[in-house]
């Protein structure tokens, strides 16, 4: 199979770009700088200029391919809104190309936008209205290309995406907790994150692709139910810092703009998605990672 990826230099976009070509597929990278290219074609892929905003190259790169998977975005999160609004204008020009063809394509969402407080499920739809989180934009554009004939899946991965050199919100995480010199969470740190290593998730990608079958969402979920504290305080363990609970204004101010995310409580099941794409999690877990010394700071 050919494949069209976006995001394809990224985090997750090079675990997922390895595993396709390690399983005999071939893979068409969106590049948007020479060195883009260049780690590209050095890993085997064939690089395709361009940038997601710039939606006529997105539709040339799905033009060459048998399937397209979605993984760019914008995570300046100043704009973060603004960024959710444009990857659904970037879901409308790649889905107008594929439209009407057999082709999949698989755009990527998270668990972490659907209702909080109790375990998701695959069957749950992206809420609507003024309180639903902005990133729902992505799956209500991949629902308006599918009325429009696109074969069309989503893949909505754990708030932690984890594993070596994750630059995501367990990163961030370790990061406050330096800058402040403690690890902390919110009020008794009960609240729940799912998680799962960037490999199990870049394996789930392919055997999505593989089984073919648009008009589902699949759950990149490892762990179901980490509870904040415990992530806080193997973050402690690992900075050799201290972990204490804040709640409040300490709270906000402690984590800023990432409050609503480290107060957030998103557990989600992945046991439908295990079962029909036959994945089977077997990376380390989030804590096993943490614990390893993955996110302590780097000699300069």
């Amino acid at each position: 199979m050919r494949v069209f990826v976006t995001g394809a230099t990224g985090y997750v976009g090079r675990a997922v770009v390895r595993d396709l070509l390690d399983n005999d597929h071939s893979v068409i990278g969106l590049a948007r700088s020479d060195a883009s290219a260049e780690a590209l074609k050095k890993a085997g892929a064939e690089p395709h200029r361009g940038t997601l905003e710039d939606l006529a190259s997105l539709r040339e790169g799905a033009a060459k391919a048998d399937a397209v998977v979605h993984l760019g975005f914008n995570h300046d999160f100043s704009k973060f809104a603004e960024n959710c609004a444009h990857d659904a204008e970037v879901v409308r020009a790649i889905g107008a190309e594929l439209a009407g063809s057999d082709r999949l394509f698989l755009v990527t969402s998270g668990t972490a936008i659907l209702s909080p407080g109790a375990f998701s499920t695959e069957t749950d739809l992206a809420p609507t209205g003024e309180m639903a989180h902005p990133r729902v934009a992505t799956e209500h554009a991949g629902a308006e290309m599918a009325r429009t004939g696109v074969k069309i899946a989503a893949v909505r991965l754990a708030p932690s995406v984890h594993g070596a050199g994750d630059h995501g919100f367990v990163r961030m995480l370790a990061d406050i907790a330096l800058q402040n010199g403690e690890a902390a969470y919110v009020d008794e740190g009960q609240n729940r994150w799912c998680a799962v290593h960037r490999q199990d998730a870049a394996r789930l990608y392919r055997l999505a692709l593989e089984r073919g079958e648009g008009g589902v969402h699949y759950h990149a979920v490892a762990e179901e139910a980490v509870p904040f504290k415990d992530i806080a305080e193997a973050l402690g363990q690992s900075l050799d810092l201290p972990v204490s609970p804040k709640s409040g204004d300490e709270a906000q101010t402690y984590f800023d703009w990432f409050h609503f995310m480290a107060a957030s409580d998103t557990p989600a099941s992945g046991a439908w998605t295990r079962e029909v794409l036959n994945w089977s999690p077997s990376e380390p877990s989030l804590i096993a990672d943490i614990d390893a010394g993955l996110y302590r700071p780097t000699e300069a």
